[in-house]
């Protein structure tokens, strides 16, 4: 074991699906001889050669139409797009192509293919770059949507993602990849997909979460312990697919819920999950599930960024509605 930031851990799950497998290939903007804008792919070119870690033009489209052919093709590649917000100018690759071709071919073409993205809040970037866009992809059948929390989770399930024989989205958080620091395994593990973890036992309320909101949930916990009120935190780990059956008994154990995302309210992931909640849950509910999220505006200049994405006073207050609710 070793603590590694979340970006160390990305750089060693990469560094060892290319040691394991000559099908890996890692392609997207700055990946190979600057190794990544944030240094995830750092020293991955210069080691294993600039035919399996490839510079690409400033063209998402391009990138992950590569990619696709790839992965087609018989190869494993990961595509970096460097933002998610720029996602939006492959989208119809993604949600046209990417995500339809097993079921297009019948099932002859798998796509085993990743797209890494960096999104979130918190750092204050330039604009079109902190956008949560998350649920656009969990909505495209045929794509799977991950967003851990954790360094040891980025790694294991970034493992699993290269492994897999459909498309995955990885959703990488901004504010995770140096703040967010944990014990990680020096050998190559994986962390399945739909199964959520519990982050924090509680008994009052759950608080539901993925991405850097986990850490944010976390922190509203240890508020709302010195009001007297025991809350539990769930990292989802995945959105497409996620763990029903966890979050549904966790739900039923306190009663009360919270759900928080950083994506503008309405539309946003949290909806679906508290959805499902009143589907799977609604008899042991004390209270209406409440949402925590941004607001319903494009997101705001970095200067002001902090009133515009989710806060612990916001979550706190949440948390005191389902309380008083019944």
């Amino acid at each position: 074991m070793a603590e590694l930031s979340m970006l160390q851990a990305i750089n060693a799950a990469l560094g060892e699906a290319l040691a394991d497998d000559p099908r890996v290939m890692i392609i997207g903007e700055d990946v190979g001889r600057l190794g990544g804008v944030f240094r995830a792919t750092d020293g991955l070119q210069a080691k294993y050669g600039a035919e399996r870690v490839i510079d690409m033009p400033l063209a998402e489209a391009s990138i992950v139409g590569a990619a696709l052919g790839l992965a087609v093709a018989g190869m494993r590649p990961i595509a970096e797009i460097q933002f998610l917000g720029f996602a939006h100018q492959a989208f119809h690759q993604i949600g046209q192509q990417v995500a339809r071709m097993r079921f297009r071919s019948q099932g002859a073409c798998p796509v085993p293919l990743v797209l890494r993205a960096a999104y979130g809040g918190g750092v204050r970037t330039p604009e079109l770059h902190s956008d949560a866009f998350e649920a656009f992809y969990a909505h495209c059948p045929g794509l799977k949507v991950v967003a851990p929390a954790t360094a040891r989770d980025a790694k294991g399930l970034l493992a699993q993602a290269i492994a897999d024989p459909d498309p995955v989205l990885f959703l990488e958080p901004l504010r995770g990849y140096r703040l967010v620091r944990d014990d990680v395994e020096d050998t190559p593990f994986t962390v399945p997909f739909g199964k959520l973890r519990v982050a924090r036992i509680g008994s009052d309320v759950t608080l539901v979460a993925w991405s850097a909101a986990v850490q944010l949930a976390l922190r509203a916990a240890d508020a709302l312990l010195l009001e007297g009120v025991s809350a539990e935190v769930l990292d989802l780990r995945t959105l497409a697919p996620f763990d029903v059956d966890g979050l549904a008994e966790a739900v039923r154990r306190t009663g009360r819920c919270v759900v928080i995302q950083e994506a503008p309210y309405s539309g946003g992931f949290g909806a679906e999950v508290a959805a499902t909640i009143a589907e799977e849950a609604f008899y042991d509910l004390h209270a209406p599930v409440a949402r925590v999220a941004a607001p319903d505006t494009p997101y705001p200049l970095a200067a002001i960024e902090e009133r515009y994405i989710p806060s612990v006073a916001d979550v706190v207050a949440a948390a005191r509605r389902t309380l008083a609710g019944t």
